[in-house]
């Protein structure tokens, strides 16, 4: 009999499919109360920096130029970080930046909603940049847990390919890649109803959810994953 692949409890279908429920409410918060934008990628911004520029908006690009960097940022540093982190042996750096994310959303739901939209928009923009380089395979599944577009092309590859193939596994990746964009859809509508009810505060709702994430990965390496501190998860 095949043994079952070992993965690390951050590579865990659970810890990505909270995320991906995070990342949509995440984004009906920036959209619905923080100035009608989405945070959890830049393909939009970058696409409006052109545009500015070919306009010859130089105030307008400028100002995409912060969401950007910030983006840009949080790759470098959920790049950097992991190493020293390593070395101290205490936590995995996956659970410690959910932690910190835990820690900003917290915060956001503080700042008051006359505030300029940017504090909050370029904070959503730095921790989604980390989570999205941190977290990128799910039991040895390329996934993404902030943004869907890569979900919806690899629903309809391995659709077709299962149906062509008749292959169970590549309609079971169908189905999670599927399981992965209803979630995100599923946090969105928790975010709306939040946010209709609670404006700003609503981003407390994915402070929520980053906690039970956190606990989880918090058990994994003080307990059942103890003593495995510097294994590597897939993808990196």
């Amino acid at each position: 009999m095949e043994k079952k692949p070992d993965y690390l409890e951050c590579e865990s279908s659970r810890v990505f499919r909270l995320l991906m429920l995070i990342s949509g409410l995440l984004g009906a918060f920036t959209y619905t109360v923080r100035g009608n934008v989405f945070c959890n990628a830049q393909t939009g911004n970058i696409l409006l920096l052109g545009l500015a520029l070919g306009d010859g908006e130089w105030g307008r690009a400028a100002y995409l130029l912060i969401p950007i960097t910030a983006y840009g940022l949080g790759a470098v540093v959920s790049e950097f970080l992991p190493v020293p982190v390593k070395k101290a042996g205490k936590l995995r750096w996956d659970t410690l930046l959910v932690g910190f994310e835990i820690l900003v959303t917290l915060l956001l739901g503080f700042v008051p909603d006359d505030a300029p939209y940017q504090i909050s928009q370029v904070a959503v923009n730095f921790i989604c940049s980390m989570q999205y380089n941190t977290f990128r395979q799910a039991e040895g599944i390329p996934m993404a847990t902030t943004f869907c577009t890569n979900h919806l092309r690899q629903a309809g590859v391995f659709l077709v390919k299962g149906l062509k193939k008749k292959n169970r596994d590549y309609l079971l990746r169908f189905l999670r890649h599927s399981m992965m964009i209803l979630l995100f859809v599923a946090g969105a509508v928790i975010g709306v109803i939040l946010c209709r009810y609670f404006q700003g505060r609503a981003v407390w709702g994915a402070s929520l959810l980053y906690v039970i994430v956190f606990l989880d990965l918090l058990y994994a390496d003080l307990k059942k994953e103890k003593g495995q501190l510097g294994r590597v998860p897939s993808g990196h």
